[in-house]
């Protein structure tokens, strides 16, 4: 009987900038809060680009329509033996609809009263805020990233690193 195939967790992320300023999450992991770009798992049947915008707005309320592939990057979790991140990272502007630009989005779920910055929404389960970022602020806060990935997928935006869509093809 032969081993079954290894496969890694296939995620995306949207690099999110308006007027020079990032928008993350705040999210509780193992490790503690962390800051992470709206990002998550593809889902059975999902485009990369239909999980980007997915889970976009299920983290931060704000949607999105991705324009370019900024790149494609793997990571595995030193203090996790065996797991690999396969994540896709979109340059992603906003769309006219949603929240304000640059508006905190704090987690009703288990929160009081709204905050005199920003507006309270229900977001996905383990996110407690959606927060714009200057860039020295994304670089002063990397020991808080979730990942690595957090600030190269800003650091190659900013770059100019931006692929075609047309790049990854989805056949349904």
């Amino acid at each position: 009987m032969s081993d079954p195939i290894w496969k890694p967790n296939t995620t995306v992320a949207a690099v999110i900038e308006h007027n020079g300023r990032f928008l993350l999450v705040e999210e509780e992991t193992d490790d503690g809060l962390r800051f992470n770009q709206p990002a998550g798992h593809l889902d059975p049947d999902e485009s990369l680009l239909s999980a980007c915008v997915r889970e976009t707005k299920e983290e931060t309320t704000y949607l999105v329509k991705p324009t370019a592939l900024v790149g494609i990057y793997q990571w595995s979790p030193p203090t996790k033996p065996g797991l690999t991140y396969l994540r896709f990272a979109y340059a992603a502007p906003l769309d006219a609809e949603g929240p304000t630009p640059g508006i905190t989005v704090t987690n009703l779920n288990g929160a009081a009263g709204k905050t005199k910055d920003g507006t309270m929404a229900t977001l996905d389960n383990g996110i407690v805020r959606a927060v714009w970022l200057s860039y020295e602020e994304v670089q002063t806060s990397r020991h808080h990233h979730r990942s690595p990935l957090v600030l190269q997928c800003i650091d190659d935006y900013r770059a100019g690193r931006r692929f075609p869509l047309d790049l990854i093809r989805h056949y349904d």
